[in-house]
């Protein structure tokens, strides 16, 4: 139950976020520029916080203290569902590369490679569809994970008394999400990517201070108490099988790890690096992570706010999901995890946190957590409302539009959005099911064009998209017939997705010569491009190509066990695992040391050449 400081903390946020939307609101009506990018202004590193701040989101962090309840060590790797190494290849060249573009969002980023004509126009809606079908699905999963969080905190028997309708018991979390997110709407439909950015720097300062403080009272929980685990919990390899046995422990976490369906780890793990990998080099989706990118100072600022992003995050994160998951397996037996008598494991964060912060830490924790969500959410709505003004209204209905009618738009789209993915919120079962569906259907579909839109000279308009809807349709139809894991069937939308992809391509002539050139030129992107290197060749004999394939190769996996290992530090700290927490910061030390000479040195030195 909250107390008055809990509650006073908690009000003085959310009057924080009201300020800052009313403050930066003047600067956010300038234009469109400064109400979708902050005019291009903002510094990398408040950027790089604001995008660690939005990917600290409370159904994920739910989501992964479950993870590492369930699976301990080996909870690691199933992140890379996402996976969350794309932001590694981001760092080392995708951010560059998308910056140089210097576009407003993705679907304009996709007139840039393939121009104007009939295949550049599908390419382009198609683009816009699966972006605003993303960003609905992440605003549902948020809003169905911040329901369910605070119910536990906010008991309906004591709210019911000041509302003059009755609800059903599941449907309580949506009414506590439509609450909460009406707070969120506020301050990014006002003030713009300005406002989201500054709110985020204070949702990420709060999220650090009670990040520490977590991890310190598990800490001191792990040095006066045993944690019971199976065989194989604290080794974060895996053979064929996961052979993780919780029978008498807590029995009742073998379902869960049967419902999950990973028990085939080593199948599980090379689907999921595969469809990463893929994933990972088709670019960033077009949601919040891209426009943040998009709204950074030069190509050298989107690379460094990339690499801080990743610096900022996970250190922080999983000090709270260490925590918590140390602490919610030591005092299982305290917790209650049922709702309306069935047993939901994604209900381990909040009710940790009632049984075990105290008061007054548990208001500023319960104000961070709401900040992860509403970052999460403002950062996603952004990017939807960047879409629908940017590529539906100016472009297609409205080429002339006024200031003030684009400021009316920019407002009444980011309601539309919000409506809608409420509505889709009373429709998702769990934070898990829309999880994977969002990560491994949809975005099965966005692999293979966007991979080859980057590397293949040839790949057309036409191509992506046909590529793309041949992967969303059955994206969109297989999870109705089937309750198998998504990520099993991404292997079938990508073979789907390919021969889309072929068949586009060569159903018409090449993009334009000179599009191709002006691409190329800008975007120095490696792959196959031979014939358009020659023709720019002839009429620039000092024209270079691009080198850097082994290197950026051998920096995204040196950046991918770096990545690992602010993951596993936290963990090993607050279970007392002191000597493979110092081998683990050894090797941390070692990767950093190389990078600074193959990936830091030679992105200043392209940097000092493209700008003189």
């Amino acid at each position: 139950m909250l107390q008055g400081w809990d509650i006073a903390i908690i009000l003085l946020y959310l009057i924080g976020t009201i300020l800052i939307g009313l403050a930066l609101r003047k600067k956010a009506q300038k234009s469109k520029d400064d109400y979708l990018m902050g005019g291009k202004s903002l510094p990398w590193y408040m950027l790089g916080l604001s995008n660690a701040s939005g990917m600290f989101d409370i159904s994920g962090t739910m989501w992964l203290v479950t993870l590492t309840f369930v699976y301990g060590l080996k909870s690691i790797w199933i992140p890379w569902l996402w996976p969350v190494f794309n932001q590694v290849f981001l760092m080392v060249y995708l951010s560059v590369w998308l910056r140089r573009s210097n576009v407003t969002t993705g679907a304009e980023w996709i007139l840039f490679r393939f121009d104007n004509g009939k295949g550049g126009k599908r390419s382009h809606t198609i683009i816009v569809i699966f972006a605003i079908l993303s960003c609905l699905g992440f605003l549902a999963y948020g809003f169905i994970g911040l329901g369910k969080f605070v119910e536990i905190f906010i008991p309906w028997e004591i709210v019911s008394q000041y509302i003059p309708f009755n609800i059903p018991p599941n449907y309580i979390p949506h009414f506590y999400g439509i609450i909460f997110t009406l707070f969120a709407v506020f301050y990014s439909v006002l003030g713009g990517m300005s406002g989201i950015v500054w709110t985020d720097v204070l949702q990420y300062t709060i999220m650090t201070v009670s990040s520490i403080a977590i991890a310190i009272i598990a800490w001191q929980a792990m040095g006066s108490n045993q944690l019971n685990v199976p065989n194989g919990w604290m080794n974060p390899f895996f053979d064929w099988k996961l052979n993780m046995d919780w029978t008498g422990i807590i029995d009742e976490v073998n379902a869960k790890i049967k419902s999950d369906g990973y028990s085939l780890f080593t199948i599980f793990f090379m689907l999921m690096l595969f469809k990463g990998i893929l994933a990972s080099i088709a670019g960033p989706a077009p949601n919040y992570d891209m426009q943040k990118i998009l709204s950074t100072k030069s190509p050298f600022e989107a690379a460094k706010m990339s690499a801080f992003s990743l610096a900022a995050l996970i250190p922080t994160r999983y000090l709270m999901v260490g925590g918590f998951s140390v602490l919610a397996i030591l005092f299982y037996d305290d917790l209650d995890l049922y709702t309306a008598g069935i047993l939901d494991f994604e209900k381990i964060l909040p009710a940790a946190i009632e049984q075990f912060v105290p008061v007054g830490l548990l208001g500023l924790l319960l104000a961070g957590l709401l900040a992860a969500f509403m970052s999460t959410f403002a950062g996603t709505l952004n990017a939807a409302q960047a879409y629908l003004v940017n590529d539906i209204y100016l472009k297609h209905y409205n080429p002339q539009a006024s200031h003030s009618k684009i400021k009316k738009m920019n407002y009444s789209s980011g309601l539309a959005v919000v409506i809608v993915s409420i509505i889709l919120g009373f429709f998702i079962q769990d934070v898990n099911s829309i999880l994977q569906w969002i990560v491994s259907a949809l975005y099965g579909s966005y692999v293979v064009s966007n991979v080859l839109k980057w590397h293949w000279w040839r790949f057309n308009g036409e191509g992506y998209f046909w590529g793309m809807l041949s992967g969303m349709i059955p994206a969109m139809i297989f999870p109705l017939f089937t309750d198998t894991l998504d990520l099993y069937y991404f292997p079938i939308i990508l073979l789907i997705s390919i021969a889309g992809s072929i068949l586009g391509t060569y159903s018409a002539p090449p993009t334009d010569q000179r599009v191709l050139m002006d691409f190329y030129k800008k975007t120095r992107p490696w792959g196959y491009w031979k014939p358009v290197y020659k023709q720019l060749k002839k009429e620039d004999p000092g024209f270079s190509r691009n080198k850097g394939f082994t290197r950026d190769m051998f920096n995204v996996v040196l950046g991918t066990v770096a990545q690992t290992l602010l993951v596993v530090i936290p963990i090993y700290l607050i279970l007392h695992e002191n000597m493979h927490f110092l081998i683990s910061c050894a090797i941390l030390v070692v990767c950093i040391i190389v990078l600074k000479r193959t990936w830091w040195d030679t992105i200043k030195i392209e940097n000092n050449i493209s700008s003189k």
